[in-house]
């Protein structure tokens, strides 16, 4: 049980330093468009580029984002098509790493019981007893937070419809909102194989798959 414990955490750290450091799909100033994709570009009335449809102009980082869901405070950088899955991993391995502790925590409770009267006078054994509750307080108030958030954050990519698209009343039939859940997630995690949607410490592949998902344009770098 510890050891999964501290795997959760080495997890949950890795995927929060790659969320946060990764590039969320930044467009570069002068983008090559191939001519055959131009109608599925837009010009930004904010900072006249040029942009794929369904791009977004982030106020606070000053730039567009391919496919940008939201701005996320908690890991200070925009979540967008390039860094999504591991918005995701934090999520899940949030829940997971609350899990354990929640678990722990009911372990290292029922410990303390057996303690005679006098035990339970001692100094260290109030104040562990005491951060004991706070550890579970603060363990139901993560698992709650994180789980709500991932359950909208799954129904989004299931939809195809992104956070930005859902509060400006985006319709969903343009999306595409009808594939199966695998391709929804190998497109956002970019690879099919399902173990490697679990594992932060990798390079995210886009999925060369644009004549099933009309609404997604292939970047290609320059």
């Amino acid at each position: 049980m510890v050891v999964c414990y501290y795997m959760s955490s080495a997890l949950c750290l890795a995927a929060l330093f790659r969320a946060s450091t990764a590039d969320p799909g930044r467009l570069p100033v002068d983008p090559h468009i191939p001519h055959s994709e131009r109608e599925h570009w837009e010009l930004c009335n904010k900072c006249n580029l040029m942009r794929p449809k369904r791009s977004h102009h982030c106020s606070r980082c000053g730039h567009c984002v391919r496919r940008m869901d939201h701005h996320c405070p908690w890991i200070n950088n925009c979540v967008g098509e390039d860094n999504h899955w591991l918005f995701l991993q934090l999520c899940l391995y949030t829940q997971v790493l609350s899990l354990f502790t929640l678990v722990l925590d009911f372990c290292q409770y029922y410990y303390f019981q057996p303690l005679t009267g006098m035990d339970q006078e001692k100094f260290t054994t109030r104040h562990e007893l005491a951060l004991l509750r706070v550890s579970a307080f603060m363990g139901m108030v993560m698992f709650g937070g994180m789980a709500s958030l991932f359950y909208t954050q799954m129904t989004g990519v299931l939809s195809d419809t992104t956070t930005i698209e859902k509060m400006a009343q985006f319709s969903n039939d343009a999306c595409g909102s009808k594939r199966s859940w695998q391709w929804a997630l190998a497109e956002v995690c970019g690879t099919r194989w399902k173990l490697l949607w679990l594992l932060p410490l990798r390079v995210r592949q886009p999925l060369h798959a644009s004549h099933l998902f009309r609404t997604h344009v292939i970047w290609k770098p320059l």
